[in-house]
């Protein structure tokens, strides 16, 4: 098991995996650490489907591009955005250790914020605060031993199609997951002096 500093430091883009399936409990495991991603006023605007099936994932791969990762990897995990099923159960993400005065104050908020909003605008909000979601679960797969590649080439329409979503859905990302049979190019970042500033 590793550090999160040890999986943000070894963690590569894979495309190429070995061709095992990933135990379902692992799958979960890494799914509860991503649901444990912050996002404001807790509306967790995330959802999941962990693509197994080889026949879904080569239509996948048909939507994303013809990408090889997506049809090679053992599971894609498609990283969804649903603000107006957020909307819809607003006391789900209301913490059971408020108050109901505190629940229907947090609902209000939540309500006033979103409610003169257009559909395309909250769905812009929140997969921003999916993406932090993203994150998480990149980070997880690694800690548990798992390669990724996080794609955003795909045609969202098609992606819909295929696994039947509403209009108002917002696909955040594809990830490929698995263990690789690539190591991966070392990382080339930016040093700090070119992207922070402290003032």
């Amino acid at each position: 098991m590793k550090s999160v500093s040890e999986a943000i430091q070894n963690r590569r883009s894979i495309r190429q995996y070995v061709q095992e399936p990933i135990p379902q409990a692992d799958l979960e495991e890494i799914l509860r650490l991503t649901s444990l991603a912050p996002s404001a006023w807790n509306v967790q605007p995330w959802r999941f489907i962990v693509v197994t099936h080889p026949d879904k994932k080569l239509e996948l791969q048909a939507a994303a591009n013809n990408q090889k990762q997506v049809g090679n990897a053992p599971a894609v995990i498609v990283v969804v955005s649903d603000m107006e099923d957020v909307l819809a159960n607003p006391r789900e993400f209301a913490h059971p250790e408020m108050s109901e005065e505190e629940k229907d104050r947090l609902v209000g908020t939540i309500q006033n914020t979103f409610g003169s909003q257009s559909v395309e605008q909250r769905g812009q909000w929140a997969v921003a605060q999916t993406y932090i979601s993203l994150g998480f679960l990149l980070l997880a797969a690694q800690e548990k031993g798992y390669d990724t590649s996080a794609m955003l080439g795909f045609d969202a329409g098609k992606v819909k199609a295929l696994f039947q979503l509403p209009d108002h859905v917002r696909i955040a990302a594809l990830v490929a997951l698995g263990k690789g049979t690539e190591p991966g190019r070392p990382h080339h970042r930016h040093s700090l002096d070119r992207i922070a500033t402290f003032v």
